[in-house]
Parts: structure tokens; C-alpha cells; sequence
């Protein structure tokens, strides 16, 4: 690449990197972490999940397929999990600017300065992923022309009201009447309700959900610390006391879990890749699942009326929960996928029919 710019890492534990510039040249601080994902950069860098992130990729390839256009359907990016690229910096072992894809429109590096996102390629990342599994996930900074940034922990901000909706959006005019409580969703979710004939209501993060109508609710994956989200757990709370269908993926989850009575946990590294297996609890049926979360519930302290409904094969954490009477659950992976596998797109079917099941109730 013609006109290189150096840039520097430096890590919290004092070790230093140099790399070279792809993207936008600005000095930067968050909190480094990695994804395993061999594809589905597009997707990964537009999850509001990885919001305040500084992302590393262990696989060493990205940029050769560039970036899809902005073609919209339903009023969501098509191609894109949000409306803007939602890391705070990328770090790669090996950059291509030239792509071949029949979709792409530009190349990552334009697409990131575009969206002022730093990016640096040629940096060892298979050492920084294996200090990262060593000694867990660490605030990090990109560092241009010596203009060295003070640390940021994203995880001490609220990053869920920095991603959420301001105002309530409609989606569809399905027969089911589904309201979204808005933590940071994956527009892959809007998607998947939409086709299973929903309306989707999309509502803000402390919206009070508990006045609305509706026929299901669904508490959507985002960044950061479970318990910052007061207002969403209090709410939950009060929902529990009835018996309407409640579905939650990722921090939906762990919001379900803390309004239930239990407790959440930073994991040390988290998990953020395509590749997780999970298994379904009583069963000996295996998932290849899409994570990206950094905290877990402690599934030890689930009141006697929830109990686990997956846990990781590989670390044995909890990876989604049930109500044992109420239809009330909760997956801490991503079924919608987007990217990553669509093994377990099913939950969205079961939770449709929890919504019918529910309106013969009635």
C-alpha cells in the first residue's frame, strides 16, 4: 500500500506493537478482545455488542472480499447488523486492499475511514490473542504520531444508551405483536421476527414496556455490563409476574437472569466466534453456535423456578435459560446468526408458537 502510516499498540500490561494504518488515523483507547470468525467481517465490525471494543481477529486474512453497498429492506441495512461500524479499532495480521466479491462496493479501509474507525494491520495477532487467553481480555490503545490517549473501560460506561434506539420504530404488520426492548440489537433479529409474521415495536433501553400490549416481548443482545441496566431489569421484573411469552439472545439473557434473582460475571476473555458448541440441557443434542459476549450468568444462583436451557461444551458456562412454568427463555448465543451458523434459528419458531399457544389461553 502506497503512502504507509505506522501506528503503535500498546497494551495495559506495558507490552508495545507496531502496525500499519488501514483505516481512519486517530488515536484511540478501549478494551481489546478477539473473534475466531474466519468470515463475516462486515457483519462482526456493525454488532452494537463490540461497542467500545478494540477487535482483534485471529484470522489472519481480512479485507479480500472488501464490504457490501446499503441496500435497505424494511427500513435495516440489508448487509449490516446496525447503521455504522461500532468497534472502536480493528487489529489484523494481514490487510488486502484489493477485493473480489460480487456484492462488495468498497474496500474495508475506505468503509472504516468513512466511519472514522482506526484499523492497523501487521501485528502478530496469534501473541496478542494468546496473551489475551492468558491473561484475559485488557484496555488497550492505538497510538498515531505519539498523541497517546488516556485508558477508556468501556465497561464502566452505560454503552447500551449509546447504542439503543432514541424513539419507538415499527416493523412489519405481522398477525403477532412483538415488542423489542432495544439493548443493542442485531438488525438479523428484527429480520428473523419479521419473517414469521410479526409487528415488531422496537422501543429505547428504559422504555416502560409494562404498559404496552402485545403479544410477546423480546429482550435483544448489546455491549457491556448486565447490571448497568437498571430500568430494563426492574421492568423485567414486573413482567415475570404475568405470563405473556419473553424471549432474550445475549444480554437479553443475562438481564432475564439478574430480574429473576441471579447473578452475572465477567468472563475472562469471553467468547466471540462462530464455533461455540453448546448443549441442550437433559439432552446429548450439540449446537455450533455465534457468540459475542464478554459476561456469563453464575448459574448457581438461578432461583429454584429458572434453570439452565444450554451450556458451553467447552467451559461448561451457562448459554441460555428457562422459567419452569412460565414461557419464559432465553439463549446467551446468537440463533439469528449473521454472520456464523443458523443451527439453532428453531428458537425463533418456538417463541412464535409460545405466542399462539398463549393467545388460545386467553
Amino acid at each position: 500500500m502506497s503512502g504507509e502510516t505506522k501506528a503503535k499498540l500498546i497494551l495495559q500490561d506495558g507490552s508495545e506493537y507496531i502496525g500499519t494504518s488501514f483505516g481512519y488515523q486517530e488515536s484511540i483507547s478501549g478494551e481489546m478482545v478477539f473473534n475466531t470468525a474466519m468470515t463475516g467481517y462486515p457483519e462482526s465490525l456493525t454488532d452494537p455488542s463490540y461497542r467500545g471494543q478494540i477487535l482483534v481477529s485471529t484470522f489472519p486474512l481480512i479485507g479480500n472480499y472488501g464490504v457490501p453497498g446499503t441496500l435497505q429492506e424494511d427500513d435495516l441495512f440489508r448487509f449490516y447488523e446496525s447503521e455504522k461500524i461500532q468497534v472502536s479499532a480493528f487489529i489484523v495480521s494481514d490487510y488486502t486492499e484489493e477485493f473480489s466479491h460480487w456484492n462488495a462496493s468498497l474496500s474495508l479501509g475506505d468503509w472504516m475511514k468513512q466511519h472514522k474507525i482506526p484499523g492497523i494491520y501487521g501485528v502478530d495477532t496469534r501473541a496478542l490473542t494468546k496473551k489475551l487467553r492468558e491473561q484475559g481480555s485488557m484496555l488497550a490503545k492505538i497510538v498515531f504520531e505519539g498523541k497517546e490517549p488516556e485508558w477508556k473501560d468501556p465497561n464502566l460506561e452505560n454503552l447500551v444508551a449509546q447504542v439503543s434506539t432514541p424513539e419507538k420504530i415499527v416493523y412489519g404488520n405481522g398477525k403477532h405483536k412483538v415488542v423489542l426492548l432495544d439493548c443493542g440489537v442485531k438488525n438479523n433479529i428484527i429480520r428473523c421476527l419479521l419473517k414469521r409474521d410479526t409487528t415488531v415495536i422496537r422501543v429505547p433501553h428504559d422504555y416502560d414496556f409494562t404498559k404496552e400490549e402485545y403479544d410477546g416481548l423480546f429482550i435483544s443482545n448489546g455491549p457491556g455490563d448486565p447490571k448497568q441496566n437498571t430500568k430494563a431489569i426492574a421492568n423485567l421484573k414486573t413482567v415475570f409476574g404475568q405470563d405473556t411469552p419473553i424471549m432474550g439472545i445475549c444480554l437479553g439473557t443475562q438481564l432475564m437472569a439478574l430480574a429473576a434473582g441471579a447473578d452475572t460475571y465477567k468472563l475472562k476473555y469471553g467468547h466471540r466466534s462462530h464455533n461455540q458448541p453448546v448443549v441442550l440441557k437433559g439432552s446429548k443434542r450439540c449446537f455450533i453456535t455465534s457468540q459475542n459476549h464478554g459476561y456469563a450468568i453464575n448459574m448457581d444462583t438461578l432461583p429454584k423456578e429458572w434453570e439452565p436451557l444450554f451450556v458451553n461444551a467447552n467451559d461448561g458456562t451457562c448459554e441460555g435459560l428457562k422459567h419452569t412454568s412460565k414461557p419464559f427463555f432465553a439463549s446467551q448465543f446468537h440463533p439469528e446468526a449473521s454472520s456464523g451458523p443458523t443451527d439453532t434459528e428453531f428458537l425463533f419458531d418456538d417463541f412464535i408458537k409460545m405466542m399462539e399457544d398463549h393467545k388460545v389461553k386467553r
